[in-house]
């Protein structure tokens, strides 16, 4: 058996340092609950030394019982000529009471020498003292040795001794790090093969992706007798981000075939990611491997048609094993595959030889021409199927609308009025809006409501705008996406017009028929 690989994740520390990203107390708390449920052996929950809010997450965290991780608490080595026992940095990391502290040290002799201002001999004494200190106190002490790749390039021998003088005061794993992201995986593979010829016990990787490279990485590492791996959920992290665990935990599991995470949470790593995502207030990116939307995502027909009698032509997985699933796109590169698998998928069991499969297919592709779009778009896609396949009755007909602007002192009030018709009989209403989709919207609703009680649940969540030929002016086509929920769950529908109002109704429309007809 291949020696497991330890998990450590830094989300909450070097993610939380990335662009845009900003947890609160709570949300650190929360995460950190869920990564121990998941089943990764260490969680970083910050550096008490920097903020007062890490120094309150620590104390939240002492009152929460961890059932498989580990939580570590960051810091760096003490200062230069300082007593460790006097420095304030140290010290704090104790009163952390984490079982674990992680801290770094200079292993490049450019920092040494220009950042800490230090001569080398010392700058070995400041990574052994505090490694010996921690280690006194009871610490489980992982060394981060900063800047570790480029250090060794500079000078091999003290980049090695800078490790060896963490290892000798007690550490319990050296980590290298390549903190500025710039190494290749070649050059990974060459130095963490020589630190492990040169030092005893576990050996770990922190990469950054700052060449696009960070997961690799992680694996050149990996490969080359490392066994234990840093990374973020979702890659976040400074600049363009750290070596993204997402990807990397199954390519562990699923490709090296390493034990990393319990095998029963593998298929919760999605979910993970989005959690994670939806705590930072973050879009999940639906291009992410393995758990995006589109990770397994088939568009081409001859794609389609080959997934549908062997999947492992064009899945490298099943998606199940991390939690995702197939989904078969509609566009005007759709086959009859693509068509009869997305029917069935929303709800339309049809046969290969239905009659109206042609026309569905035919349609589509039109409307693709004129600027629809419906991979985001499912709801209007279902109820372009249905209109053709069943020829029923539209639950309401719209025989008219109007939107006006008027001025009201020194604001502006948009007005919708529209008339439509439910069976025999008709409504006509009027309502105010902060714009005209907002009233169009607030009309439709009030005039369907009497009908249709159950349309109070449903609100309008998303609104994007495309122009689709720039060159036409004020007279280009308009695409309008849309999307709605009734708490439950989510729907999109799209419009494309000349007209922005008219392309914004089409979406409107389709999102509440929608609604109605969904079973």
């Amino acid at each position: 058996m291949k020696p497991e690989v330890e998990i450590y994740d830094t989300t909450l520390r070097d993610g939380s340092q990335g662009e845009g990203i900003n947890f609160s107390v709570a949300d650190k708390l929360r995460i950190a609950e869920r990564l121990d449920a998941f089943g990764v052996h260490y969680i970083e929950g910050g550096w008490p030394g920097s903020n007062p809010k890490d120094i309150e997450f620590f104390a939240e965290a002492r009152r929460r019982r961890f059932k498989r991780a580990r939580l570590a608490a960051f810091g760096s080595t003490r200062r230069k000529q300082t007593p460790v026992e006097s420095d304030e940095q140290v010290r704090l990391l104790l009163a952390a009471e984490t079982p674990v502290v992680t801290v770094f040290g200079k292993t490049w002799l450019l920092h040494v020498r220009q950042a800490l201002r230090t001569t080398p001999e010392e700058n070995l004494r400041m990574i052994a003292d505090t490694v010996r200190f921690l280690k006194a106190h009871r610490r489980h002490v992982i060394y981060d040795a900063e800047h570790a790749f480029d250090g060794w390039k500079e000078d091999p021998d003290y980049a090695l001794a800078s490790c060896r003088a963490a290892a000798g005061a007690g550490a319990d794993r050296i980590v290298l790090c390549d903190t500025n992201g710039g190494c290749l995986p070649t050059e990974i593979a060459a130095i963490t093969h020589a630190a492990r010829t040169g030092l005893q016990g576990r050996l770990g990787i922190h990469t950054h992706n700052d060449t696009g490279v960070g997961v690799a990485n992680a694996l050149a590492a990996l490969g080359a007798g490392a066994d234990h791996a840093q990374g973020t959920i979702n890659g976040y992290g400074e600049r363009t981000g750290n070596c993204n665990l997402t990807s990397l935990i199954p390519l562990i599991a699923l490709k090296l075939h390493r034990r990393c995470v319990p095998p029963a949470a593998l298929p919760k790593l999605r979910e993970l990611s989005q959690f994670v995502d939806e705590i930072a207030n973050l879009r999940h990116d639906p291009r992410q491997p393995w758990v995006g939307a589109a990770a397994f995502a088939h568009k081409g027909g001859i794609h389609v048609s080959a997934v549908q009698k062997l999947p492992q032509c064009y899945e490298h997985i099943d998606p199940a094993a991390v939690g995702n699933s197939r989904r078969v796109l509609v566009s005007d590169l759709a086959g009859r595959s693509n068509i009869l698998l997305k029917a069935r998928e929303l709800g339309f069991p049809i046969p290969s030889e239905t009659p109206e499969l042609k026309t569905i297919l035919a349609r589509i592709k039109e409307l693709e021409h004129q600027g629809y779009e419906f991979e985001a778009a499912e709801a209007s896609l279902a109820l372009l199927i249905r209109r053709i396949i069943k020829h029923q009755a539209l639950p309401f007909t719209i025989e008219a609308y109007h939107v006006s602007m008027r001025r009201a002192g020194a604001t502006s009030v948009c007005e919708a009025t529209v008339k439509l018709r439910v069976g025999g009989a008709v409504a006509h209403t009027v309502a105010e809006g902060d714009g005209p989709v907002n009233a169009l919207d607030g009309a439709l609703r009030m005039a369907l409501v009497r009908f249709y009680p159950r349309l109070r649940a449903v609100r309008l969540t998303d609104y994007k705008v495309r122009i689709l030929d720039s060159s036409g002016g004020t007279a280009a086509k308009t695409r309008v996406l849309i999307e709605s929920s009734d708490g439950k769950e989510e729907w999109g529908t799209v419009g494309v017009s000349e007209n922005i109002v008219e392309a914004s109704l089409q979406a409107l429309v389709d999102s509440i028929e929608y609604r109605l007809l969904k079973r």
